[in-house]
C-alpha cells in the first residue's frame, strides 16, 4: 500500500470516529430531554418512569377544580375516563383551561399526587380564535 492511499485511510477513519461521536453525543441529548405523553390509566397501572418528568394528558373533571384564594395554587383532577390522576398546579393557567377540556400537564408524581411545573390546555379541532370568530 503506498503513502497516499495510507494518508487517505487514515483521514476516512479519523472523520468517521468524528462523526461516529457527534451522532452520539446528540443521541444522548436527545434521550435525556425526551418528554414523553402518558395517560392517566398508564399512571395509575405504574407504566411510567420513576424519577423523570413527563406529561399525562386527559380531560380535567367537571368539578373537579379548586383554586386557593389568595394564591396562584390549582387542584384538579385528570382522567381518561378510565381513571383519574390528582393533579396540583402552582402559576398562571392558560386561558383555554376550564372543566370539561383537554388538558396536557407537565411534571411528575410526588406521594400520589401528580405535581405539575407546566400546564397546556388543548382545544378541539373546531376552535376558532374569538377575533377570528365573528368574520
Amino acid at each position: 500500500m503506498n503513502a497516499a492511499r495510507k494518508r487517505r485511510l487514515t483521514w476516512i477513519a479519523a472523520i468517521a470516529v468524528v462523526v461516529a461521536g457527534v451522532a452520539f453525543a446528540v443521541i444522548q441529548a436527545f434521550n435525556d430531554n425526551m418528554v414523553f405523553f402518558y395517560t392517566p390509566t398508564q399512571l395509575v397501572e405504574g407504566k411510567v418512569p420513576a424519577g423523570r418528568s413527563y406529561r399525562i394528558g386527559g380531560m380535567v373533571e367537571v368539578g373537579s377544580v379548586q383554586k386557593e384564594s389568595g394564591s396562584l395554587k390549582v387542584a384538579f383532577t385528570v382522567t381518561d375516563t378510565g381513571n383519574k390522576v390528582p393533579v396540583t398546579y402552582t402559576g398562571i393557567v392558560p386561558d383555554l383551561f376550564k372543566e370539561g377540556t383537554g388538558v396536557v400537564a407537565e411534571g411528575q408524581m410526588q406521594d400520589g399526587v401528580f405535581v405539575a411545573h407546566t400546564i397546556l390546555a388543548k382545544h378541539d379541532e373546531n376552535y376558532m380564535p374569538p377575533g377570528v370568530k365573528g368574520k
